[in-house]
């Protein structure tokens, strides 16, 4: 279930009125008229009420797994729902979970007008700048300080000795010890997550946290989504340059270095001591192996195995990259002469 810290959670939805929402089929006629959707999660979770959904080929297997009780499919795929579980027939399942989970979460909002909630909790030697603004339940540790016009979301944890630079915001987020957030960074904002049905474009609620563990610094302009469901996670000691994205659901290992430009899609999962230099890209789902190297302005299109550098677009072992580009230039240099 989403963190209660930083979303109100609804208690269920009549499913007829989730048909009507998602216009959607219920394969299950006797179902009409009773039944809840109590939660929405990913196919991986399950349980009495909850709703997930299944629209990408590669996860054949855990829909066949699944222990949600209601799943979001196309037609071509309602005889694969298990028989313990409920197909709703859709154009768009996605689309259609989005819409539901839309009614049962919302991110959880500033309450009152004080700009520091009577709520929060700090140790002692806390500084606050001029202008900060920090949400209900927020619990901040000893030494640290935030600076001018920063906030801080309802929820946060921020540990030890932490600086949190000004005009950062930071939502839907746990911070470990020592963690540095420099000017202008955004952390726990919503992740990219977009899908469409015969009404439109809809945002897939981001309904996850990030957790940035102990000595993890942060540049300025860099933002940092939250998950979709699960977490995004920066590990221990990586250290994050200026103006980076990192997407929902990313996995970065220890003591990595991501210089300023890098992108990361959702959903990647870097290895402990792994660096990125300037502008360097990967797509989404992929992983990243500990120790490799991905070059200055190279474009990460599929695995990176531990221990290897990678350089161009698309990205491939540095030494065939760099063997590639003197051919060029000598093929280059032979057709000019001629």
């Amino acid at each position: 279930m989403p963190d209660p810290r930083f979303f109100d959670i609804g208690s269920k939805i009549d499913l007829d009125q989730v048909v009507a929402l998602t216009s959607s089929r219920l394969t299950a006629p006797e179902k009409k008229g009773s039944g809840f959707i109590i939660a929405c999660a990913p196919l991986s979770f399950g349980g009495i009420g909850y709703a997930a959904f299944f629209s990408d080929r590669r996860y054949l297997t855990n829909l066949h797994r699944t222990g949600a009780e209601f799943v979001f499919v196309t037609d071509d795929f309602v005889d694969q729902v298990p028989a313990a579980s409920i197909a709703l027939a859709t154009a768009s399942p996605q689309a259609a979970w989005a819409r539901v989970a839309t009614q049962l979460y919302r991110t959880r909002r500033h309450e009152g007008t004080e700009a520091i909630h009577p709520s929060v909790k700090m140790e002692a030697g806390v500084t606050l700048g001029i202008g900060v603004v920090i949400g209900q339940d927020v619990e901040i540790g000893a030494g640290t300080r935030i600076e001018a016009y920063a906030v801080i979301g309802p929820g946060c944890r921020i540990g030890r000795d932490c600086r949190i630079g000004a005009h950062s915001t930071i939502y839907c987020a746990l911070l470990g010890d020592r963690v540095q957030v420099l000017s202008g960074g955004h952390i726990g904002e919503a992740g990219f997550g977009v899908s469409g049905d015969a009404k439109g474009l809809v945002d897939v609620p981001q309904l996850g946290r990030v957790i940035l563990q102990d000595d993890v610094s942060v540049g300025s302009g860099t933002c940092i989504d939250r998950g979709a469901y699960d977490d995004t996670v920066i590990g221990e000691a990586t250290k994050i340059d200026n103006m980076v994205q990192v997407g929902h659901n990313c996995q970065i290992g220890r003591n990595c270095i991501l210089a300023a430009h890098t992108g990361i899609s959702g959903s990647v999962k870097v290895g402990d001591g792994a660096m990125f230099g300037g502008r360097a890209g990967v797509i989404d789902h992929i992983d990243i192996g500990a120790g490799a190297k991905i070059a200055a302005g190279a474009c990460v299109f599929k695995d990176v195995p531990a221990a290897t550098m990678v350089s161009g677009f698309p990205a491939r072992p540095s030494r065939q990259f760099l063997r590639e580009m003197v051919w060029l230039e000598k093929n280059a240099m032979t057709k000019d002469k001629g």
